[in-house]
């Protein structure tokens, strides 16, 4: 996606939202908002971060001037995915927000929209959430490590693949399961990064509810 129109239009299918709905919560007409993502005119920078909120992405910041020779009029991602131009010709950072959600009952197509979120600069492939590791089963001695407490950002687009962290659960089962995704003579096993825990194997019954993309410790 190169341009805001993509991430909101992409944002606004994965949540349902149409045009006039998304209209109705800024305060303008279902036809302004119909010119905007197609592209036939431009927001002002303020109108355009309502729109990046309402859909559940942070607004703009500005990071540094980068006027060009001449104003594109676009917002648009060059180089880096999340930096944009904007029709100001300055480049402004771009975040995402995800729900921090609860181990019990996750269900990812109900993300609750009142959920507390916590900002990334990754973009994800698909509905992604944000847990806090619980136990010592993901602990390990040396090398990678996620111990108790810290989060991690759970993307349910990336594809599943040997040496993958993955939140996994049973078919049919609500409980879900951090473990890395290891594959030994043709099996596939859950594997703990703490030894002291024994790995499983995963069968045609375990559910790969998204992969894990990133980690972060937060002491406050």
């Amino acid at each position: 996606m190169d341009k805001w129109t993509d991430l909101v239009k992409a944002r606004m299918r994965e949540l349902k939202v149409t045009q006039e709905n998304l209209a109705e919560r800024i305060g303008v007409t279902q036809g302004a908002v119909g010119h905007w993502l197609r592209e036939e005119r431009e927001p002002k920078l303020r109108v355009l971060n309502q729109i990046l909120v309402e859909v559940g992405l942070p607004p703009l910041q500005m990071v540094f001037p980068a006027r060009t020779a001449e104003d594109s009029g676009t917002y648009s991602v060059s180089g880096n995915p999340t930096t944009v131009t904007g029709a100001d010709g300055l480049q402004h950072e771009l975040y995402f927000r995800y729900p921090v959600l609860s181990w019990t009952g996750l269900d990812l197509g109900s993300l609750p929209a009142d959920a507390v979120r916590q900002s990334t600069d990754y973009q994800a492939q698909g509905p992604a959430f944000w847990l806090r590791v619980e136990g010592d089963a993901m602990t390990a001695p040396l090398g990678v490590s996620v111990p108790e407490g810290m989060l991690i950002l759970v993307d349910s687009g990336v594809a599943a693949a040997p040496g993958k962290l993955v939140i996994v659960r049973a078919s049919g089962s609500m409980a879900t399961t951090f473990r890395q995704l290891i594959e030994e003579g043709g099996q596939r096993y859950l594997k703990p990064l703490n030894p002291t825990y024994p790995k499983t194997l995963c069968t045609e019954q375990c559910e790969v509810v998204g992969v894990v993309v990133q980690a972060l410790m937060k002491f406050l």
